[in-house]
């Protein structure tokens, strides 16, 4: 290929990641902006908080287990017609939580939006990792960072329009606006053709190991490489989903949750301050700790940033009811939390080769939606206990364990794999 040429495919593969990235901060507020609507919620019809928090898990989970499917179909047909029907059923989603009187209404409408909120992301992410082949960590990283940061500048528009035109008005103007981006945007997505990419994957950098071959998902589904890191990314998506759905719960029960902070010159009730600041940092830390994974390695950056949320949790749990620490932790937390989304798909697209990089990496996501079955029994047990702290320590252990489980377990495995990969490689091609 020549100079000019891979010039302008650069410029094509930067623009299908703008592209990634305006989807995904249109589906931010799904998860990121839930936990404002718990409250009017509750207080509008009288359901149990915990009730609620189903809503969230079963929107967890459809976002999730279902991306494998959504990642077959992109993988077959392309990314276009995928994020189409996911922005059509986004909008739906929300429009239909605007209506719901009843639980079962709420739930069929986090349903939806499950759906439609993983076809999105699971694309954009796997469509990053094919036109990235050099560059994963730092690709996914800045596309799931749309996921993470998106509803930041949206958080004070959300509140102010729950305060003071409902939650119903809320879920339904914002929910038609977001569908509507996405499926515009959807129409200039494409997936890239193997000769468009193959001098970019021959630039990988020598410190990130590269599959020799593309496994199946069938195959991959066989490795115990894959179970680790599955096991890895549910210890980890725990804790954060937990703050990401309790969030305003905790700063309520903590009694700070409008009580003034002030930081950085700008003056914001502690639960609105948190928010936006949690959204900004969980958002920077994806491509800040994929690109460092791209450097040094994706296990050794993987022990780093858990073990900093493992304390970052365990230190919210003894000075959380502070409003100012509040602000702080809640943002150390997030930041060691949002990597696991450049992390991990990035480390699979290494493993197990790009051909199948959508299907396969969708097959990890769905390790998010077992973790989200974990967040309604958060309210269970914090009101069986009187308190958030044996949540909070429950969390801060899963992730000091995964930590140490990046260097002690998934390092050697990793390694071990790539070995016979070029085993299996060298095979196929003396067959041949």
């Amino acid at each position: 290929m020549t100079t000019v040429a891979t010039s302008s495919v650069n410029k094509t593969r930067w623009m299908q990641l703008v592209f990634g990235v305006i989807c995904m901060c249109m589906i931010a507020n799904m998860q990121y902006g839930w936990t404002f609507f718990v409250n009017p919620m509750q207080e509008a019809h009288g359901w149990d908080r915990a009730a609620i928090q189903v809503a969230f898990s079963i929107f967890i989970v459809t976002e999730t287990w279902l991306v494998p499917v959504e990642g077959w179909f992109v993988d077959k047909y392309g990314p276009r017609i995928v994020v189409l029907i996911g922005g059509l059923l986004c909008g739906l989603a929300w429009v239909l939580n605007s209506y719901a009187t009843t639980l079962t209404m709420l739930y069929v409408g986090a349903a939806l939006g499950g759906v439609g909120a993983g076809a999105v992301y699971g694309t954009c992410v796997g469509n990053s990792l094919k036109w990235f082949p050099d560059r994963r960590g730092l690709a996914a990283g800045i596309t799931a960072a749309g996921f993470g940061a998106g509803s930041a500048l949206t958080v004070i528009p959300i509140q102010n329009m729950i305060k003071n035109q409902g939650y119903e008005a809320a879920f339904f103007y914002f929910g038609i606006g977001q569908g509507i981006v996405i499926t515009i945007i959807a129409l200039f997505l494409m997936a890239p053709k193997k000769e468009q990419i193959a001098n970019f994957a021959k630039l990988a950098v020598a410190k990130v190991s590269q599959s020799a071959r593309d496994f199946s998902p069938k195959e991959m589904l066989t490795s115990p490489l894959f179970w680790v890191m599955y096991a890895m990314f549910v210890m980890m998506a725990a804790g954060g989903l937990m703050a990401t759905a309790q969030l305003g719960p905790i700063a309520k029960d903590f009694g700070i949750a409008d009580v003034p902070v002030s930081l950085i010159g700008i003056t914001l009730p502690a639960l609105t301050f948190a928010a936006a600041i949690d959204r900004v940092l969980n958002g920077l830390t994806r491509p800040f700790f994929g690109w460092v994974s791209d450097q040094i390695g994706r296990e050794n950056t993987m022990f780093v940033a858990f073990a900093i949320e493992g304390v970052g949790i365990y230190a919210l749990s003894v000075f959380g009811s502070n409003p100012v620490l509040f602000v702080i932790l809640t943002g150390l937390v997030f930041f060691a939390w949002g990597e696991i989304y450049s992390l991990f798909p990035a480390m699979c697209g290494d493993a197990f080769g790009s051909k199948f990089a959508t299907t396969n990496a969708g097959l990890l996501y769905t390790a998010k939606g077992t973790a989200a079955l974990i967040v309604p029994f958060t309210s269970i047990l914090t009101t069986a206990t009187g308190s958030w702290h044996a949540v909070f320590i429950s969390a801060a252990v899963l992730n000091i364990v995964a930590a140490v489980m990046a260097l002690v377990v998934l390092k050697p495995l990793a390694r071990a794999h790539g070995r016979r990969a070029v085993q299996g490689s060298t095979k196929v091609v003396a067959a041949e």
